[in-house]
């Protein structure tokens, strides 16, 4: 079956949050200079790339990344395309019909750790409002770069709607897809890099 992949690859080129960790991928035992077998050690943060937020993030009493029911990462989405914009504002989102239930990912046209787009604060209390189980977005956050309250992130995991960044939409229309996203299994953690891929929606899906 026809898959899109929208992960970015990990390594230390990897665009990060301002302040973050960058990534490091050490070669510990290499087969090509004679070692039994080759061998790597990743140090990054759980926040690297493409990746999920959980509530635990902002809130101390919140799931963590471990206890996230994973249907609300799989299953039909949307993908909206907003690369004219900057704030994704409530208006735009009205004239999108939103439905319960529906994963929404936001293709900003985000190109590196300044740029893309964001959710406007009604924005996001639109999308909770309309009990949506899934958001995504290319850039490197909902909020804008540096926000100090992060009031997108604040309403849409308080709602326990787990949130995906740093995805990779470049080239993908705006349309139906079915949405797998699986963020590795961080015991206790508050994010975690996942591996994400859009397929195909099924002749007469909504």
């Amino acid at each position: 079956m026809e898959y899109i992949d929208i992960s970015q690859p990990i390594g230390p080129g990897t665009l990060v949050y301002p302040g973050d960790p960058p990534a490091r991928v050490e070669r510990l035992l290499d087969a090509a200079r004679g070692d039994p077998y080759t061998l790597s050690q990743l140090s990054m943060s759980a926040h690297l790339g493409t990746h999920v937020d959980a509530p635990l993030h902002l809130f101390g009493d919140g799931a963590a990344i471990d206890a996230l029911d994973l249907t609300s990462l799989c299953g039909p989405c949307r993908v909206l395309d907003v690369r004219a914009r900057g704030a994704v504002d409530r208006a735009f989102l009205e004239a999108q019909a939103i439905l319960p239930g529906e994963r929404v990912l936001f293709a900003t046209a985000a190109r590196d750790a300044e740029g893309g787009g964001y959710l406007a604060p009604e924005a996001a209390a639109h999308l909770v409002a309309h009990r949506v189980r899934a958001v995504g977005i290319d850039s490197l956050s909902v909020d804008p770069l540096g926000s100090a309250d992060l009031l997108a992130h604040q309403a849409l995991l308080s709602a326990g709607i787990p949130i995906l960044e740093g995805l990779r939409l470049a080239g993908v229309a705006a349309g139906r897809y079915r949405l797998l996203c699986l963020p590795l299994k961080l015991e206790g953690a508050e994010g975690a890099p996942a591996r994400a891929i859009l397929l195909p929606s099924p002749p007469g899906a909504p």
